[in-house]
């Protein structure tokens, strides 16, 4: 199950003084389950670009406390630096990472918006893809005029701020003002070639970015500009849209690079940026030998890519993540300049790193161990989700062998498709082995609340009853997903291999194990609820999948029977 995540990168404008930036930027780590990523100072620009990422709401209360602490520690009125700015914190673009859509990403920034122009009395603009007014999508024009322009701007009616005071008071003196967006994630992007030549990787960017080139009178280097009715240089437009590129010499690695900004990577993505870039590498003679991430990339680009590249090859989707990543780093080149390491360029892998370790992280024999042990947990809900897990991925395993059979490869697709959905099963399957052990630990917690008063007594009385609900809806859920599960198997024992007949039946076996073992704990656990009646459905719910499960338990054994 995905969880959602969004990053906020807010630029403040401070570039020198360390003690402020880092003050303003460790206030992110304040709020439980946000982390910082990073932290870019520069100088000539008196800007410092953070980044960190978490659980949205979580997200929006550590951007809060950044904002609210840099109003209090810079004084835009004595504020000078290179780049444009108009406020403390100048922009905050908050950007979906996984499991969470651009226009939901945008709402959050709204609910931003609106807390710091009440709560902290800063005026702002909502840009891009948060913006309500057509002409505040740009971020240039919001801010334009900078911070010395504000009391004229604040004054126009057509420049009334999102959100926040119209008026250049004392507050606002000192603040300045703010722009507040929802983006897609930017990836930093670079294409290594074999030369050592500038002018021929320019040329590729020429080919490749939006803008793409000017277009000249006579020679395309040095001719002429030729203009148009506005005075402004006619461009040949590049194959692919939001692309910013630009071709350089890098001493350290001795080669030459197209440096490439992928705005929107919905638009364009990683993998194609590639692709294009071999494509017109190779019409003019060069060749690209691999590629370089600067900074971090959201797991979805690197799934993305793994796809792309499978399909290409006509090879099962349905392969493990771990597998994909590998894929993606081979097929991109990612390892070519020096070793890329998944844990710390991929988003999700940085903040999982310094996260509570997880049953289905520890080793099979550790997993074992642990299960034998005193403690009362992993039980057996988690172990009949493990157990699910197990069967499922034999059914997977037989998808994919399947699919990459040789004189079957008008029917790789088909059987990509039930790879896919077989890998989807196991991870549901996995998250529930962890959420099955933290359900019970939750049971326990409300137990060892304190019970002196009739007060405590009752909110003890709730908190242990809910806890038990929902201790009884998991293993719902496990004997839920591994009896869906159970089509994999079903469609691979009828037309997968018939060598792996066997193979997709004891997976059979072991989804029928996890849903009859996750029916135990869904009976003991709702025997002890005082609302019978969310009981005594979920018990009537849970009896029907067991009685299917067996049913078709029974039609699986009765069809490998007949082929053995």
């Amino acid at each position: 199950m995905q969880k959602q995540l969004i990053e906020c990168v807010p630029n403040i404008s401070e570039g020198s003084n360390t003690d402020i930036i880092n003050t303003i930027a460790q206030t992110v780590e304040t709020v439980a389950g946000v982390k910082l990523l990073d932290i870019d100072p520069g100088k000539a620009t008196n800007r410092t670009v953070i980044t960190f990422v978490g659980p949205p709401k979580q997200v929006i209360e550590a951007a809060f406390r950044l904002i609210k602490k840099a109003s209090e520690l810079i004084d835009m009125s004595k504020h000078s630096g290179e780049h444009p700015r108009f406020g403390a914190t100048d922009v905050c673009p908050l950007v979906p990472i996984s499991g969470i859509s651009l226009e939901e990403t945008a709402a959050f920034a709204h609910q931003l918006g609106e807390r710091v122009g009440e709560a902290l009395g800063i005026p702002g603009y909502f840009y891009e893809n948060a913006a309500k007014v057509p002409s505040r999508k740009n971020l240039a024009n919001c801010r334009s005029g900078e911070y010395e322009g504000l009391p004229k701007k604040l004054a126009n009616p057509n420049w009334k701020p999102d959100f926040g005071p119209s008026a250049f008071n004392d507050t606002v003196a000192k603040t300045g003002a703010i722009a507040i967006s929802a983006r897609d994630f930017l990836i930093a992007y670079n294409i290594n070639l074999n030369t050592t030549s500038t002018r021929r990787a320019n040329a590729i960017a020429f080919d490749i970015r939006e803008a793409g080139r000017i277009l000249r009178e006579g020679n395309p280097i040095t001719g002429k500009k030729l203009l148009d009715t506005k005075g402004e240089p006619v461009r040949i437009p590049g194959k692919l849209k939001a692309v910013k590129g630009i071709g350089w010499y890098i001493e350290e690695y001795g080669i030459a690079q197209i440096s490439y900004n992928l705005t929107n990577i919905s638009i364009t993505a990683m993998h194609i940026a590639f692709d294009e870039s071999c494509i017109a590498a190779q019409e003019r003679g060069l060749r690209v030998t691999g590629s370089e991430l600067v900074g971090l990339v959201p797991l979805k680009a690197m799934l993305d890519a793994a796809d792309y590249f499978l399909k290409k090859q006509q090879r099962s989707l349905g392969v493990s993540e771990k597998e994909k990543i590998n894929i993606a780093v081979k097929s991109l080149g990612l390892d070519d300049l020096k070793p890329f390491n998944p844990q710390e360029k991929i988003i999700e892998y940085v903040l999982e790193k310094n996260a509570n370790k997880k049953l289905i992280d520890l080793p099979l024999d550790t997993f074992a161990d642990v299960t034998a042990s005193e403690s009362v947990a992993p039980g057996g809900g988690s172990i009949a989700a493990y157990v699910g897990a197990l069967g499922v991925s034999l059914g997977t395993m037989v998808a994919n062998l399947s699919a990459h059979k040789a004189g079957w490869d008008d029917q790789w697709e088909s059987y990509s498709n039930w790879a896919e959905k077989g890998q989807a099963y196991k991870n549901k399957l996995l998250f529930l082995v962890d959420e099955d052990t933290n359900a019970f630990n939750k049971i326990i917690e409300g137990f060892r609340m304190p019970k002196n008063t009739n007060e405590e007594k009752e909110i003890r009385k709730i908190a242990v009853e809910e806890a038990t609900k929902y201790a009884t809806e998991i293993p719902f859920l496990v004997m839920e997903t591994a009896y869906n599960s159970m089509e994999i198997m079903q469609a691979m024992i009828k037309k997968g291999l018939p060598s792996s007949l066997s193979d997709a039946g004891v997976g059979a076996l072991c989804a029928r194990t996890a849903v009859i073992g996750a029916y135990f704990n869904v009976r003991i656990n709702a025997k002890d609820l005082k609302d019978r009646k969310f009981a005594d459905d979920i018990q009537m719910k849970a009896k029907k999948i067991y009685q299917n499960t067996i049913s078709i338990e029974n039609e699986i054994m009765n069809h490998i029977d007949s082929k053995m």
